[in-house]
């Protein structure tokens, strides 16, 4: 694909989310709380550890990643958003846009890969509880992590560089609250379709082949299920899982919506990036504190401490 370096495009306009006037300072009140909550849910899981030992396991080695991603990933969008909301002019610079699109699709895409990695810490926890410390071992559990970062890096290294290499003429003015691939790339003045195809590919068979990880996980899980013979055991064993596969339906289902899809609405865009960058990061430590009882007691712990 031969382009020309013909970008003549410094910044960029947002075109923000298009509601009505009196409505903006609301919607920046409530996007301003759910800010909040994601910072302060995801730290307090992340400092959980000082004060309560007991989550010194390979488990909550994950889902401190987790909590670190959700903050990192929020705060590429929300912060800025923000500010759109109550200021005339919408604008990014050129770089400052590509490395939004870089930033988002790296910590989304490295999300992704960390979910598969702990549905088979899950599953490993119920099949060989005796053997989990173990098999799941520090330098595995690093390994596993560390894996994801690259992924997630390597992924959203491919759409950036590419992006950032197109021409840009005008106009400039990006259909969305932030720069994404697709509306960034809709600016180019170049045959793009093969950046669209490459985007919809990667990240598409990125993400299938982490739900099918996940899936075999969880398969094997429910063949171990099946072994428990006490309902009491198997309640518990369940419990470890209900939090980890109410966040991955909700991360994974917005994905396949938002990149598999060629073409969609401004709207549906607009919807799933909401949910990726504002409701989640903030369900997440939400729905794992009241699903798991070690979180609650180390919740408990802190609170008297703070008093």
């Amino acid at each position: 694909m031969n382009i020309e370096n013909a970008t003549s495009v410094t910044h960029f306009v947002l075109a923000g989310l298009e509601i009505q006037a009196d409505l903006q300072i609301f919607l920046f009140f409530i996007i301003l709380f759910s800010y909040i909550v994601t910072l302060a849910a995801n730290l307090s899981i992340i400092i959980f550890p000082i004060f309560y030992f007991t989550l010194h396991i390979p488990m909550y080695f994950f889902l401190y990643n987790l909590a670190f991603l959700d903050i990192c990933y929020s705060s590429v969008v929300v912060p800025k958003m923000l500010i759109d909301l109550i200021s005339q002019e919408k604008i990014i610079s050129f770089w400052g846009c590509m490395l939004q699109v870089h930033c988002f699709h790296f910590f989304g895409s490295t999300e992704c890969v960390l979910f598969a990695v702990m549905s088979y810490d899950r599953y490993v926890a119920i099949a060989h509880p005796l053997r989990y410390s173990t098999i799941m071992s520090y330098n595995v559990c690093f390994g596993l992590a560390l894996c994801s970062w690259v992924i997630g890096l390597s992924h959203s290294s491919i759409h950036s560089i590419m992006t950032s290499r197109l021409p840009f003429c005008g106009p400039n003015v990006v259909k969305h609250f932030f720069c994404d691939v697709k509306p960034v790339l809709s600016l180019a003045c170049t045959d793009v379709s093969f950046n669209v195809k490459l985007l919809v590919r990667i990240t598409g068979t990125l993400t299938v082949v982490m739900v099918v990880l996940i899936l075999l996980s969880y398969f094997f899980i429910f063949k171990c299920l099946l072994k428990i013979k006490t309902s009491q055991g198997r309640l518990r064993a369940l419990s470890t899982c209900s939090g980890h596969f109410t966040v991955v339906t909700l991360q994974y289902g917005t994905a396949l919506f938002t990149y598999m899809r060629p073409k969609g609405s401004l709207d549906q865009e607009r919807s799933a990036a909401i949910m990726f960058t504002v409701i989640t990061p903030a369900l997440n430590p939400i729905i794992y504190t009241l699903r798991n009882k070690d979180m609650k007691n180390a919740m408990k712990k802190l609170l008297k401490l703070s008093h």
